[in-house]
């Protein structure tokens, strides 16, 4: 119906947050026909470090839900991490150095470990959104019979965080799943 009136369309979620929609640097998830994408390519551009077209539309909706994956997990692998080493008597601070210049190390890692040891929870992305999101995922692998085991695990593990009343907290309150069943919180 748009088409027929000169109208188009595309989806183009971000990844990046509050800080890096200040600087500049998002990343782009477009979704849509590519004349469209090349069109509105250089004002994407002027707002991200990276604009990608993935696929028609709804390509950059369904690359955005594997973002917040791939975000959730490393976030629980992180506080999972963290918190083995320090119950092996290993300084979580020297756990976070050793470990983010070698290959576990990540974007994720490098702005999430240091809110975990801080006990900082003030919200980037709070935990509701994420859980909101996490569900787009089970839903839309349910409709094309995708397994995300893992997902489903970081989902539960939020529902219980929000279960406790941290769903305003930011996500890296993930940690907060681990101090629980140890008993014991993350530190520097």
């Amino acid at each position: 119906e748009l088409a027929k009136k000169g109208i188009d369309m595309m989806d183009a979620p971000v990844s990046g947050g509050e800080p890096k929609a200040i600087d500049g640097t998002l990343a782009f998830m477009v979704g849509g026909k590519q004349e469209i994408f090349q069109k509105v390519k250089p004002l994407l551009e002027k707002m991200g470090a990276s604009v990608v077209l993935c696929g028609g539309i709804g390509a950059g909706n369904v690359t955005k839900l594997c973002n917040q994956v791939v975000v959730a997990v490393n976030i629980a692998a992180v506080a999972e991490a963290m918190m083995l080493g320090q119950q092996c008597g290993v300084e979580p601070e020297k756990i976070f150095e050793a470990i983010k210049g070698g290959l576990a190390g990540s974007t994720v890692m490098n702005a999430k470990a240091p809110m975990m040891m801080d006990q900082n929870f003030k919200p980037g992305f709070r935990i509701n959104l994420h859980i909101k999101d996490l569900n787009n995922v089970v839903d839309a692998a349910s409709n094309y019979n995708s397994p995300i085991p893992l997902t489903q695990s970081v989902l539960e593990m939020m529902k219980i965080l929000r279960r406790d009343g941290d769903e305003a907290c930011d996500h890296s309150a993930l940690v907060k799943y681990y101090q629980k069943l140890t008993d014991e919180k993350l530190h520097h």
